[in-house]
C-alpha cells in the first residue's frame, strides 16, 4: 500500500532504496518481519497519522523509517548499556551517512524506546512514532503473515501498588471483563 502513496514515497522513496536499507532485509526482526520491513511499517503509519493530525509527515516518515538502522542482532551482541539505549544511538550515526538530519527526525530515532529509557520524546511527531512503534513491535507482521498475538509493554515512573479494592471500578471485579484481545 505505501508504494501507491505518491506523496509518502516523494518524502522517502530515495531512502527505502538506499543500499544500506535494503540491507535491513537480511535482518529478522519481531517474531515474523525482517528489520526493513518493520522500519517500513512504523514509517508509513506515523506519516498517515501524522498527516491526518496536520503534523511535520516529513520529519515524521523520515525519522520512523531510520529508527532501526543498526545491523548487529541484538539477541546475540551485548554492549555495556542496554539494547534500547544503544541501538538508537547507532542508527542516528548511520542515518547521518547517508542523509542529513533535523532536529525532529534526530528525536524520533533516539527516543522511539522511550518506556525502557528515561529521556520522553521532545516533540509530538516523536512521541507519535514511540506509540506506533511498540504497536508494530508487538504486531509483528510481514508479507507471510502476521502473529496471532504478542504481547509487550512497559512501566514508566516508580513501581506502587494499589489496595486491591481502588483498582476495580465501584471496588469489585463482578460483572467485569479483564482481558485482550
Amino acid at each position: 500500500m505505501y508504494r501507491q502513496d505518491k506523496e509518502y514515497m516523494a518524502e522517502v522513496g530515495h531512502l527505502i532504496q538506499h543500499p544500506k536499507l535494503q540491507k535491513l532485509k537480511e535482518i529478522p526482526h519481531h517474531i515474523h518481519s525482517n528489520r526493513l520491513e518493520h522500519s517500513i511499517h512504523v514509517s508509513y503509519t506515523s506519516y498517515r497519522i501524522s498527516k491526518k493530525m496536520g503534523w511535520d509527515t516529513k520529519s515524521t516518515a523520515r525519522g520512523a523509517l531510520l529508527h532501526d538502522l543498526f545491523y548487529y542482532d541484538w539477541r546475540q551482541v551485548k554492549f555495556n548499556k542496554s539494547h534500547a539505549w544503544v541501538h538508537p544511538r547507532i542508527a542516528v550515526r548511520n542515518a547521518k551517512k547517508i542523509t542529513s538530519l533535523n532536529k525532529k527526525e534526530e528525536d524520533i530515532i533516539l527516543k522511539h524506546m522511550w518506556g525502557l529509557t528515561l529521556a520522553p520524546p521532545r516533540y509530538k511527531e516523536s512521541f507519535l512514532v514511540t506509540m506506533v512503534y511498540k504497536y508494530w513491535a508487538i504486531k509483528a507482521s510481514n508479507e507471510a503473515g502476521e502473529s496471532s498475538w504478542a504481547a509487550g509493554g512497559f512501566v514508566i515512573g516508580k513501581p506502587y501498588t494499589l489496595p486491591f479494592h481502588n483498582s476495580f471500578k465501584n471496588g469489585s471485579i463482578e460483572g467485569q471483563f479483564i482481558g485482550l484481545e
